[in-house]
């Protein structure tokens, strides 16, 4: 299955009639994608490049966001889970002074194979599958299909094993760095849809925020988002908007990070919480906030 194992497997030993698509431009990797031909009932060959990640140039913001929690929330040992897209790019990019990092990512792209050629990750410290990084769907550039093909470094696995919190939890300092749409002052986050409009899928955010935060070894469950959307409107709100659904809940927040610092708001009350957010909010929205805060509380935000 190459380097799209994760609901495939499962598909795969559900369905009634298996056809098998074989290309062999798709990287061959070990693990759960690994099935022998005699399962399928019918294959196709299709010789074709894979599909490439295409991606934006990073911003200023993206990257102080990416420094901020490559410098103050990632730990030398710690074991990484990222999301897509530039925020835990950046991250990634501002690791490369870090030692003896793991991964156990839902899924992974060309950052982690820049930070294995830096010698950074090693996975010496896991607990589960050490000395391997474990995933189990990829996306990227012709540099990580290559980097993925015949690669015993790598093993790709079943999503309900890869995403399941108690088997995260076992490794150490598991950090989870995942990007979402808003937040409004409880500390309640939408990552998958603006307003009534679906954004994109949440995948594997609230699996992996939970197994950083059962993680008895340092675990640290991290939100970022820029400050601002592109027209300038604040993405730290008062309320969410009419009609988003609510991802990972205020219980299960402990830091949300902007371009302007660090909150941290896990056993925090929500007058507490609304300080903490109103601190990393845009300077241009801090006092409309902070009215806010003290319509929806009745009390004033304070740490």
């Amino acid at each position: 299955m190459g380097v799209s194992v994760d609901v495939s497997r499962m598909a795969v030993q559900c369905a009634k009639y298996i056809i098998g698509q074989v290309n062999p431009q798709m990287p061959r990797t070990f693990g759960d994608g690994i099935i022998h031909m005699s399962h399928f009932d019918a294959m196709v060959e299709h010789d074709a490049p894979m599909h490439v990640r295409h991606t934006t140039k990073m911003t200023d913001v993206e990257k102080t966001i990416g420094e901020l929690i490559a410098e103050n929330l990632v730990d030398n040992g710690a074991t990484l889970q990222m999301g897509i897209g530039n925020i835990p790019d950046s991250v990634l990019a501002a690791l490369k002074d870090h030692k003896d990092l793991g991964i156990h990512s839902e899924m992974f792209s060309d950052g982690v194979v820049d930070l294995v050629e830096a010698g950074c990750v090693t996975n010496h410290h896991k607990k589960v599958l050490p000395g391997k990084i474990v995933g189990s769907f990829c996306i990227g550039s012709k540099k990580l299909y290559d980097f993925l093909d015949n690669n015993p470094f790598v093993l790709m696995g079943d999503v309900q094993w890869v995403n399941y919190s108690p088997i995260i939890a076992q490794n150490p300092k598991v950090t989870a760095i995942n990007s979402c749409i808003e937040v409004d002052l409880t500390g309640q986050v939408a990552a998958d849809s603006i307003g009534t409009r679906m954004y994109s899928g949440f995948g594997g955010q609230v699996d992996f925020l939970r197994g950083a935060a059962i993680c008895p070894e340092a675990g640290k469950p991290i939100l970022a988002l820029p400050a601002t959307t592109k027209r300038g409107e604040s993405k730290i709100v008062p309320v969410l908007k009419e009609g988003a659904g609510v991802v990972t809940t205020r219980a299960h927040v402990h830091y949300i990070v902007t371009e302007y610092g660090i909150a941290y708001l896990f056993g925090k009350s929500l007058r507490q919480r609304a300080h903490a957010l109103i601190q990393v909010a845009h300077p241009d929205h801090r006092e409309g906030l902070e009215k806010a805060a003290f319509e929806r509380l009745k009390c004033m935000p304070s740490p």
